[in-house]
């Protein structure tokens, strides 16, 4: 625990069947936090209307990890054979997931005058993905967009809206056939092009979601932090 002071705070933790989002929820509740863990099978939170009904089911919120996303199953296909279908199925899971949780938690953050809001971009929406999925890394730099322009509007009212683009995590089965198919030629290439050598786990995100939802960055907004070993450095 970083004595973050969440006791008593209620989060919204998106995409927590897994991986990630599974971690954030249990690091969020270690730090004293209520936490409402939600995945496609309770919330499709790219439907606005389940989004609508499930926080009006709740009668606040201090903290929302916009976690849920991914590929939905694609895979690189030549930009001339990408459906307007696929197309919008990853912008929904990514991008107007955000959006739409965001939307409906903004007025019980206004109403308390506190706010946490952490978004989980990708290095894919800093750099380029490794998947070469289109719509994936352009919903990824539109999340990075997204929590500048949220912070701008939310900061007046003590709410803070800040990102993590986090590198290769292995830690679900998308990411564990993503690195099977790279082969062990690929894995080293990929170990080599890490800074600190090894591959990230679920836990290095979600101590950046403890951090910027802790006291100690109460003056911190509009920031995207990548959590990739420093593989962005190259």
């Amino acid at each position: 625990m970083i004595g973050s002071g969440l006791t008593g705070r209620v989060a919204v933790v998106t995409g927590t069947a897994h991986g990630i989002g599974a971690a954030i929820a249990a690091a969020l509740s270690d730090e004293g936090a209520q936490v409402h863990g939600i995945d496609r099978a309770e919330v499709d939170v790219s439907d606005s209307a389940a989004v609508k009904a499930f926080f009006g089911s709740l009668r606040s919120v201090d903290i929302l990890v916009n976690n849920a996303g991914g590929v939905v199953g694609q895979t690189h296909r030549p930009i001339e054979d990408v459906t307007d279908e696929a197309w919008q199925a990853v912008f929904d899971a990514n991008l107007t997931s955000t959006f739409n949780c965001t939307r409906a938690v903004a007025p019980l953050m206004k109403a308390s005058g506190w706010g946490r809001v952490v978004n989980i971009s990708s290095g894919a929406g800093r750099s380029v993905s490794l998947t070469g999925i289109q719509a994936y890394t352009s919903s990824k730099a539109g999340q990075i967009g997204f929590t500048r322009q949220m912070a701008h509007e939310l900061g007046p009212f003590g709410i803070t809206v800040n990102c993590i683009a986090p590198g290769f995590v292995l830690s679900n089965p998308t990411t564990e056939k993503q690195w099977d198919s790279y082969g062990e030629a690929g894995q080293a290439a990929l170990v080599e092009s890490i800074a600190l050598r090894r591959l990230g786990n679920a836990s290095d995100i979600a101590d950046g979601v403890r951090w910027f939802t802790s006291d100690l960055a109460s003056w911190v907004t509009g920031q995207t932090i990548s959590i990739d070993g420093g593989h962005a450095f190259f």
